[in-house]
């Protein structure tokens, strides 16, 4: 059967992603908090195994995919952890959430199990960042693990790189790009790889964005076709589950956008 891994499990979407998943194989959940993990694991009604670990470690992320091997390969990832705006500097925005994704998904393609399948939690602000820069930004963004990234994103773009919530649209902006150039290599081996762009989502770090930017998230909410409201983490997580399931097996390559159709009625571009 393989690995089912969760990262991000302990909270949130992440967490929400366990419970939707957990018929899929024998999971692997990992964050930063091993104690959090234990108190994950403690509520679930099969045993799991568990890694804690920083992702942005490459020797850690090494040890999850020789975790995976163990486990007989990787049946299906939902890459969920990572950082908001309001969380850290914009460096380390870019370094968690693009950068780290994008060891992860490399490290973990030799395990591939045929049938296989990846969901990298992006974000609706990839869309906005994908509307307002040009085809040189794409490119360096197509190029995550290039050492100076960060350097070369700030000579080009000076705030709007160096200010956290421009360097998160550009994270996951980039987490989009991920999932479309690692598609034909993991095509190759029978599996297949998308990213997921929730809306505002009702999680703790969604609260934390919208103390930190309410005049920007409001409106957001405000202008949701499904009703003025946050999304809900088990939404996303639905959404998870269908995509590494079998039943999604001609999807690959794409961002999905889940975001009860906010992005496309929002028409005031992000500072």
């Amino acid at each position: 059967m393989g690995a089912i891994v969760v990262t991000g499990a302990a909270r949130g979407i992440g967490r929400a992603c366990v419970d939707a998943l957990s018929d899929l194989g024998s999971l692997l959940l990992v964050d930063m908090r091993e104690e959090m993990l234990n108190s994950v694991a403690n509520e679930l009604p099969s045993p799991v195994a568990t890694l804690a670990c920083d992702l942005t470690d490459p020797s850690a992320i090494q040890q999850l995919a020789t975790r995976v091997e163990e486990l007989g390969g990787l049946r299906a990832l939902v890459h969920a952890a990572g950082l908001s705006g309001s969380m850290a500097s914009a460096e380390r925005v870019l370094e968690v959430n693009l950068q780290a994704s994008a060891r992860l998904v490399d490290a973990l393609e030799p395990q591939l199990l045929p049938g296989a399948a990846a969901a990298l939690i992006a974000s609706q602000a990839g869309h906005f960042t994908k509307r307002a820069i040009d085809a040189e930004t794409e490119a360096l963004l197509s190029d995550p693990l290039h050492d100076d990234l960060f350097k070369r994103l700030s000579k080009k773009l000076g705030p709007a790189a160096t200010d956290a919530n421009g360097a998160y649209g550009l994270s996951k902006r980039g987490v989009h790009l991920l999932a479309i150039s690692r598609a034909p290599a993991w095509g190759a081996r029978g599996a297949r790889i998308v990213s997921i762009s929730p809306g505002i989502i009702e999680t703790t770090m969604g609260h934390a964005e919208f103390d930190a930017n309410s005049r920007m998230v409001q409106p957001l909410i405000d202008c949701t076709p499904v009703g003025a409201r946050m999304g809900r983490a088990e939404e996303i997580a639905a959404v998870a589950a269908f995509v590494c399931s079998d039943r999604a097996s001609f999807m690959t390559g794409v961002d999905l956008l889940v975001d009860g159709g906010s992005t496309h009625q929002f028409n005031i571009e992000p500072a």
